[in-house]
Formats: C-alpha cells, structure tokens, sequence
C-alpha cells in the first residue's frame, strides 16, 4: 500500500512540477488531491497494521516535503491528521463494504497470503470454504483444493458486479496452472463474468529475509467491467498485446480444463505405476541388493529393478522384493524378507487410513498392483522446468515402476512421436500443475484432455520413423543418462536433429505451419482443437 501511495505522489509531483514550469497559476490552497485517507486496508496482524499505518504516515510526510520542493512554497501539513483506513480483520471474513463503500472504492490490490491448499490449516481450509460457494450457499466442489489467494479473488469478482472497479493480485502462480485453474476461475467467469485485463507471467520472487524463500508467482488484473485499454501479457521486461488473456495466462480461448478419467481421444490409457504404501521396507538399494544376495543367494527370484521419477531420469538403480506368486515356504526361508514384510505390515497397521490398514493383511504385496506384461511407456511425473522436453521412453515390463510415474500399457511408437513432439510438451508446459516451477504431468488434467491429430497414413508412418529416429539418438549415448541427453547445454546433436525432426513431423499431422507457429500459438490451436472435441462429446 506505501509503495503505491508514494508512486501516485509522484505521478502526482511530476504534473505538479509541469504546470509550475508552465508557469500556470495553482489555486490557491493544498494542491494536494492524492491522500493517505483513499488509501483503505484489511491486515488480520495487529502488528502489521501498525506498522503499515506507521509507513502511511511517514511516506506522506516525505512526499510532502517533496511537493513543496516542486511548488517552492510551504504547505501546512501534520502527518498525524491524515488517517490510514487499515483496519485489523481477517479478509475472508470480513464485509469489505463494511471498510469502504462499494460506490467510493476504484482499485483493488494486494498480494494475500501465499498458502498451497494442502498446506492450509483448518481455520484457512474453514475460510476458503465459506467463501467460495455457489449461488445456495454450499462450497462448490473443488473449493477444497485451491490456493488460499483464491478467497480474495472470489471476494473481489463478487464485489466488482455492475461496477467500474478494477482487481489485481500477487499470487502463487498455481491458480494458474493444473487442475486449480478450473476450480479457481470457472464460478468467477460464469458467475460474475470477470475477465483478465493484464497478467505478468510466472516469475520467482525472492525474500529478503536471512532464509531466501524462492515463490514463484503471478499478477493478475481482472474486472468486469467493459476496458478500452489493450489487454497485456507481461514476460520479465517484455509485453505482447493480445486479443485475450485467459486463466492460462495466455493468448487463448477461455476454456477450463478440468480433470477427467480418460482421454477425450482414441488412445491407450495412462495409469500410475505401482503404489508401495510400504514405508519403504519392499525397498532396496544398490548396497542393500548386493548384500542380500551374498547373504541369501536364494532371494535374487524375488528381487526386481524398479523406477520411479529420480531412478528413471538419472539412472539411479533401485530395487524392491516382488512377492508376487511366492510361497509361504519360500519366503520362511529368508530372514531377511521376513524381517521386511514384517516391518511393511506394522507399518501399514499404524497408518490412520482404513485402506492402508486393511492392506496390512497382505504385507507382501505392494498395495495397488497395476503393473503391465509386455512393453509400456514411461512418464515421470515430475521433471525440471529446464528440460525442454520431459523425457518419457519405453520400458521392458521386467522392470517394475512405482507410482512416482504413470506409464501407457498399449503404446505405440506412433504414441511416443506425438507425446515427445514440441506440440505436446507446450500443451504440458500450459496446462500442467507446477511445483515450484518444475512440470508436474497429470495423466487426468494433461494427457486425457490432450487433443490428438488425426493423420493421414503418410504422415503416421513419417512419425513413426522420426520417433524411431529419437530412440536410435539416445543408444548412442548408452552410458549417459536421460538427465546428461535431455539438459540443454549437453543434449547431443543427434537427438537434437532427431526431436526437430519428429517435431515437423507431428505439426504436419496437426496441419500447423512449421515456419511461423510459435508456442503459443500452438497452445492456442490446441485449446480451440479442445473445445471442439468438448462440444462435440456434450452435444
């Protein structure tokens, strides 16, 4: 609030510093007009208030002494007489025309506390839930899976209605991304028919405290009010003015995404991997593998390599005991591996879910079992934001994935073309939950709303190939891993010439012009190809 305060004053100053050049007469008296007193606030810490009225004050006092330097005469002022409006509630609770009348208020801003739906405590969970309700009053459904910024959006599009005020927030940029964007933004466009004026892109605020916290955030400024002004998107120090600025943060049509349980096209399923829920005791690693089997020579039949994310990507070896079809005899016989499904049965015992404990009946087992018998494709869930693309590959079905990755059962290589292409990876980069920056890829909100091409022969056999092409790249480079072959500094140029090929490849099936289609105009190509396909299944 002083930082805006003191940029109008010296809006403010910089006019008043051009009519006295001018040599235009001011009126006489306080040539003042921007006071502390427009200034309103909710603050729920009595400390902060104080401190925020404190910096009111002393920032006028400071501009004030900067008017009169720009005038050259003396302004009667006491800081003290000016009143701050910040009062102490909490913002989510609080009538807001309570604080200042619907009729006087032009702008609203701030950056409300960022807080991650599963880091909510029971009170904030409390808050978001009594606010963000339909139009009987009971919290729409996803309302327990959004941001706690997302209350101060509701309140904001509710209050705006019918008038010319204007919103914009600092936010944790989730609200933008995944699966929130349709639980945070679909009641605020169909119910109150707000609309996005201007946006800043993600980008990492850093804390000035001793422990930097790294948040990765956006602006948004919305309304609903009719706006002449050309509607921005901001990147660092960069900005394109666009038709329009969707929940996406993109130049879009305004389409919600919402997770579904399979795919709006004719494709293979994506399930997750195996889940443990073992605490970790089915586990083992290199050190532990090794020594078993010089141990318990007999146990290397129950013994498996397994991925997750990390051992995938970075070729980490990791396995686990698969107990699947062994005998009670057999498995009397090792100590050790009684030792460990004892420890997978307590631990599953002392879990506060009935799932789990009701799974301590069968310790030797993971407890969700979705594993394929012949080849599948892999796909971590999580990946770094500086791969350009994720990788994802094909596995034999002797290595085993645990649910730190989903995989697709029946693929094909025509599947792993489309999914490696430029054109899926900036459909992953858009719509795709974050954490912190990194992707977080969602067979239900990524894959299954996927719009896939339809090709001709020619062209499907050309992807094939190119595909082909980029698993060819990578044996060529046994020895690295897919973090050494996919990071941009060392990528090789085989791989890369194979990805640009099966690029053109699949935008040719796609019919998108190779030369001059830009990310976001593929995305936005793609979210069109989705709302036809989303009609299509609703009419």
């Amino acid at each position: 609030m002083t930082e805006t305060y003191i940029s109008l004053r010296r809006l403010e100053n910089e006019t008043l510093s051009l009519l006295h050049r001018g040599l235009i007469m001011l009126d006489v008296g306080n040539p003042i007009q921007v006071s502390i007193g427009q200034f309103y606030g909710i603050e729920i810490n009595d400390f902060a208030v104080t401190v925020a009225k404190t910096a009111l004050w002393i920032a006028e006092s400071q501009m004030m002494k900067e008017t009169e330097d720009v005038v050259h005469m003396s302004l009667d002022f006491l800081p003290l007489k000016s009143y701050a409006n910040i009062i102490e509630e909490n913002a989510l609770q609080v009538d807001w025309t309570s604080v200042v009348p619907q009729h006087e208020l032009n702008y609203i801003m701030g950056n409300p506390p960022f807080v991650g739906y599963s880091l909510q405590s029971k009170e904030q969970k409390a808050d978001i839930l009594s606010v963000y309700v339909n139009e009987k009053g009971k919290p729409y459904k996803t309302a327990g899976k959004i941001d706690y910024v997302s209350g101060w959006y509701f309140k904001a599009a509710q209050l705006m209605q019918g008038t010319a005020i204007r919103t914009a927030f600092v936010s944790t940029n989730s609200i933008t991304q995944g699966e929130q964007v349709a639980g945070v933004w679909k009641p605020l466009y169909m119910r109150f028919g707000i609309h996005i004026d201007f946006a800043y892109r993600t980008f990492r605020w850093d804390s000035e405290a001793s422990i930097k916290a790294h948040v990765h955030c956006v602006i948004v400024g919305f309304s609903n009010a009719s706006n002449p002004a050309p509607k921005r998107i901001y990147t660092t120090e960069r900005y394109q003015e666009v038709e329009n600025i969707n929940p996406y943060l993109l130049d879009a049509p305004n389409v919600f995404i919402d997770s579904r349980t399979s795919s709006i096209c004719d494709v293979p399923q994506m399930v997750y991997g195996n889940k443990p829920t073992d605490g970790g005791f089915l586990f083992l690693s290199s050190e532990e593998h090794d020594e078993l089997l010089k141990r318990e020579p007999g146990t290397e039949k129950f013994i498996r390599q397994i991925y997750g994310a990390t051992e995938y990507i970075n070729n980490k070896a990791r396995y686990c005991l698969w107990l699947i079809g062994a005998s009670p005899s057999e498995l009397r016989k090792s100590p050790f591996i009684m030792e460990r499904v004892e420890q997978v049965r307590q631990f599953r015992l002392n879990s506060t879910k009935a799932a789990t404990q009701r799974s301590a009946d069968t310790p030797t087992l993971f407890q969700e079992i979705r594993h394929p018998d012949s080849e599948y494709i892999i796909i971590p869930c999580h990946s770094s934001e500086t791969r350009w693309y994720i990788p994802f590959g094909f596995v034999s079905p002797e290595i085993l994935v645990n649910n730190a990755v989903q995989i697709i059962p029946d693929a094909e290589i025509y599947h792993f073309g489309i999914l490696m292409s430029n054109v899926h990876m900036a459909w992953t980069r858009a719509v795709c939950g974050r954490i912190k920056s990194d992707y977080r890829y969602s067979k239900d909100v990524v894959y299954n709303n996927f719009p896939w091409p339809t090709p001709t022969a020619e062209q499907k056999d050309k992807i094939e190939q190119t595909a082909q092409a980029i698993l060819d790249a990578r044996t060529l480079y046994q020895e690295s891993s897919l973090a050494d072959l996919y990071d941009e500094l060392t990528m090789p140029p085989e791989l890369r010439k194979a990805h640009q090929d099966n690029n053109r490849a699949v935008m040719q099936a796609y019919g998108f012009s190779v030369k001059d289609m830009t990310e976001s105009k593929c995305v936005a190509e793609l979210m069109k190809m989705y709302q036809s396909l989303m009609e299509g299944a609703n009419g």
